[in-house]
C-alpha cells in the first residue's frame, strides 16, 4: 500500500507539464542518438550536463534518463536496417535482425524489438520501484566502513566486467582514482597535484574528463569510420508481426527482462552485458540453434528486451546507494552534484518527489518511446543516410559550447581537448575509458570514507573486517577478483574482446 502512494506521488510529478515535455525530449533525443551510430548516450549526456544546471533538479534528471533508455530503442533501428548498431547494447542485434531485413522482414524485426523493450521497460520499472525502499533501508545502516568497501566493490566489478586485457583495466580505474585526487584536500586543506593553477583548486571537472573521452574522442575515432552505408529502406514492409511470432517471442522477452533486470543491478553490467547474456541463453535453449544468425527472431527479442531492462535497473544502486554501475551511472551521479544533490539512501527521504518522480517518469517514457519510435520509423531511415562529416561540426561545437558554460573557463576547454586526445589514444590502445570514468567518480568518495572510518576508530585498519557488513562486501570484492585472475576466465575474456 505505501508503494502505491509513492507511485502516486511519482506520477503527480512526472505527469506535471515541464516534467512531460523533458521526458518527451529525452526519450527523443535518446531515441535520435541510438539511431545516429557514433555518439551514444555517453557523449551525448556529457555533452548536455553543463545545461541542467539551469534545470530543476527533477527535470533535468527526468530528461538525462530518457536520453539513456530511449537510445536502447533507438540502437536497434540503425543495427537492424544498416547491421551498424547505434548504440554498444545493440551489437547482438545486428546478428538476427539484420538477417531479418534481409530477407523482407525489416518491419517485424522493428516492431517485436519495440515491442520486447516496452515490455522490460515497464516491468524493469515496476521491479525498480518495489526494490529501491527495502535496499534504501539496508543502506542506511552503512557507515564509513561499510561506504568504503562498497565502493571497493564497485571497481572491481568495474575492472572485472570491463573488456579486454585485465591490466589495462586496473590501470583505467587507477589512474581515474589518481585524477579524483586532484585539488584541495577536503581534510587538510592542501592544494595537491594543481601545479599552482588555481583553477585546478576544485579538481578537474567529472563534466571536462567525461565530454573529453567520449564526446571528443568520439568524434575523432570517427574519422577513421566508413561512410558508405547500405540502407534497406525499401524492405520494411508491414511491421504488425504475426501471431507465430509473437508466440516465438513471447518467451525470449520474458527471459531477457529477468536477466537484464538482474544484470543491470550488477556493478559494472548493464545494457550491453544483458544482451550478450540473452542472446547466448537463447541460442543455447533453442531446438534448432542453426537459425541464429539468419535470421531468429528471438535473436532480436530476447537481447532488445535484456539490455532495455539493463538500463532501468542500473539505476536501483544508483539510486539508493549512490554507487555508478555503469559510465552513464556515472554521468547521472555527476548531474546530481552538479544540481546539489548528495546521491545515496537520504534522496528517498529528503526528496522523494524527484526519487519517485524519475521512477514514474520511465513508464511515461516508455509509453513514449514505443508510440513514437514505429510510426517515425521513416524519418529515422531518413537520418541515418546523413553523412558523419556533416554532423561533427556540430557536435563539436555543442561540446565546446558547453564545457565553457560551466564555469566560463578557457582552461577547462582545453583540458577537455587534451582528454580528447588521451581517450583517443586510448582507444587505439585497446584501453577502454569507462573504467577510468567510473575511478574518477568513486575516487573521492572511496578516500572520504576510508580516512572516515579510520578516524572513527581511532586508526585500528581492522574496522573493515570486524564489521560485518564490510567484511561480506570485502570478502565479495575478493572472490570477483580471484575468478578473473584465473587464467582460463582471463584468456576467454581477452580473446572475447579481440574477436
Amino acid at each position: 500500500m505505501e508503494l502505491l502512494d509513492h507511485l502516486a506521488l511519482g506520477f503527480q510529478v512526472a505527469l506535471t507539464l515541464d516534467n512531460l515535455i523533458y521526458c518527451f525530449a529525452g526519450v527523443v533525443l535518446g531515441t535520435l542518438i541510438g539511431v545516429l551510430p557514433g555518439i551514444g548516450p555517453v557523449a551525448t549526456i556529457s555533452m548536455l550536463l553543463p545545461f541542467t544546471f539551469h534545470l530543476a533538479p527533477t527535470s533535468a534528471l527526468i530528461m538525462l534518463a530518457g536520453i539513456y533508455y530511449g537510445a536502447q530503442y533507438g540502437g536497434s533501428t540503425s543495427a537492424i536496417l544498416v547491421n551498424l548498431p547505434g548504440e554498444a547494447s545493440s551489437v547482438v542485434t545486428c546478428l538476427d535482425g539484420y538477417a531479418m531485413a534481409r530477407n523482407g522482414r525489416a518491419g517485424h524485426a522493428l516492431a517485436i524489438a519495440a515491442i520486447g523493450s516496452f515490455v522490460a521497460g515497464c516491468i524493469a520499472t515496476l521491479i525498480l520501484a518495489a526494490a529501491a525502499p527495502p535496499l534504501a533501508e539496508l543502506a542506511f545502516r552503512f557507515g564509513a566502513a561499510e561506504y568504503f568497501s562498497l565502493m571497493v566493490l564497485g571497481l572491481v566489478a568495474a575492472v572485472v566486467l570491463a573488456q579486454g586485457s585485465l591490466l589495462k583495466a586496473v590501470a583505467m580505474i587507477a589512474l581515474g582514482v589518481l585524477l579524483g585526487l586532484v585539488g584541495m584536500d577536503t581534510t587538510t586543506g592542501d592544494q595537491r597535484f594543481t601545479f599552482g593553477l588555481p583553477e585546478l583548486s576544485d579538481g578537474i571537472g567529472f563534466v571536462v574528463v567525461a565530454m573529453g573521452l567520449f564526446g571528443f574522442a568520439g568524434i575523432i575515432a570517427n574519422f577513421d569510420a566508413p561512410e558508405g552505408r547500405e540502407i534497406l529502406t525499401r524492405t520494411i514492409g508491414r511491421l504488425l508481426p504475426s501471431w507465430k511470432e509473437l508466440r516465438q517471442a513471447s518467451g525470449a522477452i520474458v527471459r531477457g527482462t529477468g536477466i537484464g533486470s538482474v544484470l543491470g543491478v550488477l556493478p559494472g553490467g548493464g545494457a550491453m552485458l544483458a544482451s550478450f547474456a540473452s542472446y547466448m541463453l537463447e541460442k543455447r535453449i533453442a531446438k534448432d540453434p542453426s537459425r541464429f544468425g539468419k535470421g531468429a527472431i528471438e535473436g532480436v527479442a530476447g537481447p532488445e528486451s535484456a539490455n532495455n531492462a539493463g538500463a532501468q535497473t542500473s539505476f536501483i544502486p544508483m539510486l539508493t546507494l549512490g554507487l555508478p554501475t555503469n559510465p552513464v551511472m556515472a554521468l547521472m551521479v555527476g548531474a546530481m552534484m552538479i544540481q546539489g544533490i548528495q546521491p545515496g539512501p537520504q534522496v528517498m527521504t529528503s526528496q522523494p518527489e524527484l526519487f519517485w518522480g524519475m521512477i514514474a517518469s520511465m513508464w511515461v517514457g516508455n509509453l513514449m518511446l514505443v508510440l513514437l519510435n514505429l510510426p517515425l520509423v521513416g524519418l529515422w531511415v531518413k537520418l541515418l543516410s546523413v553523412r558523419y562529416s556533416i554532423l561533427y561540426p556540430a557536435i563539436l561545437l555543442f561540446s565546446v559550447v558547453g564545457v565553457y558554460s560551466l564555469n566560463s573557463s578557457v582552461l577547462e576547454v582545453f583540458l577537455a581537448a587534451a582528454f580528447g586526445l588521451f581517450g583517443y589514444l586510448l582507444l587505439r590502445l585497446g584501453c577502454e575509458p569507462a573504467p577510468l570514468l567510473l575511478g574518477l567518480v568513486l575516487g573521492p568518495m572511496l578516500e572520504d570514507n576510508f580516512r572516515r572510518a579510520l578516524t572513527i576508530a581511532r586508526g585500528d585498519p581492522l574496522v573493515f573486517v570486524t564489521r560485518p557488513i564490510s567484511a561480506g562486501l570485502l570478502l565479495a570484492a575478493a572472490l570477483l577478483l580471484l575468478a578473473v585472475v584465473a587464467p582460463n576466465i582471463r584468456k576467454a575474456r581477452e580473446q572475447a574482446f579481440k574477436e
